[in-house]
């Protein structure tokens, strides 16, 4: 994240933020050695490796400063309907509650459209589920414009530097979802996001696919019709329906655009091609 596009934060959070991949990444190594030590369960030090290549990868793509919805968050923050400053709990919440719904879609859509699929499949990736699964989250992102889903909150007047902020801090919540060793949590699953209704969203199993989309909440699952709970029936399977088995950095960030490049080449008419880009991804 551009300290650039952090500079409406105060001062003293921007150190904090921008540290925090290194902290995440010192906690999925510390889960590795643990589980390495205790002997629970074999620990797979060659996907670790993988994702810190994934991570290295997305940082060099970064700096190179190319966002393709840099213009049109731009846009929205130069014609802003009003001004939303975080003077109060009813913006803060308003930002919260604005930001999980547009996350919501965001993630729905990352699963439901080709476009989109072909980075987020790097997310489901890992055969198995680690906290450093959870640090695996492809090259392309910016490239394909997924911060477009969250332009309508600069539109109505929060600074955009404060609206990936916050998106930054969904996706550090979500961090601890991706430890399967944390159990049920009670009656915090009805509202909240936790590690169960993640092992569900990344299983491959047929009645776990494309459920369970929230990032703090779950409640939008709940109420959109794409919430399924953790069933004591169904052993999880992880990874991607047709399992990727390489631990190639390079192979993991670029084989959903590889196939999805064959596809287009092996389809016929434009509007054909289209509407395999904007459709759903199928095999993957």
């Amino acid at each position: 994240m551009s300290p650039d596009l952090l500079q409406p934060l105060p001062p003293k959070v921007l150190p904090w933020l921008l540290a925090l991949p290194l902290v995440v990444l010192l906690a999925s190594t510390l889960e590795g050695c643990v589980l390495t030590w205790r002997r629970r369960q074999p620990y797979d030090w060659r996907a670790y490796a993988a994702t810190v290549g994934d991570v290295i990868g997305r940082r060099a793509v970064d700096a190179l400063g190319l966002s393709a919805a840099a213009p049109v968050l731009g846009g929205a923050a130069a014609h802003p309907l009003t001004h939303l400053p975080l003077d109060s709990v009813a913006s803060f919440a308003l930002l919260f509650v604005g930001q999980e719904f547009l996350y919501y879609w965001y993630h729905r859509t990352a699963h439901r459209v080709r476009w989109f699929w072909a980075t987020h499949c790097v997310h489901h990736s890992p055969n198995e589920l680690t906290l450093a699964s959870a640090l695996r989250l492809g090259w392309t992102g910016k490239l394909t414009g997924s911060a477009l889903f969250f332009a309508p909150l600069v539109w109505l007047g929060f600074a955009p530097g404060v609206v990936l902020a916050v998106v930054a801090l969904n996706l550090l919540y979500q961090f601890w979802l991706h430890a399967p060793w944390i159990p049920r949590l009670g009656p915090l699953e009805w509202v909240l996001n936790t590690p169960s209704h993640h092992r569900v969203h990344h299983a491959s199993n047929p009645e776990y696919l494309d459920r369970n989309f929230g990032g703090v909440l779950i409640v939008f699952d709940r109420l959109f019709g794409t919430f399924q709970a953790e069933r004591p029936d169904v052993v999880i399977r992880y990874g991607l329906t047709q399992p990727l088995y390489s631990y190639n950095p390079l192979r993991i960030g670029l084989h959903g655009w590889l196939q999805l490049g064959r596809d287009l080449r092996d389809t016929q008419g434009w509007r054909a091609r289209l509407r395999l880009l904007a459709g759903p991804p199928g095999g993957d």
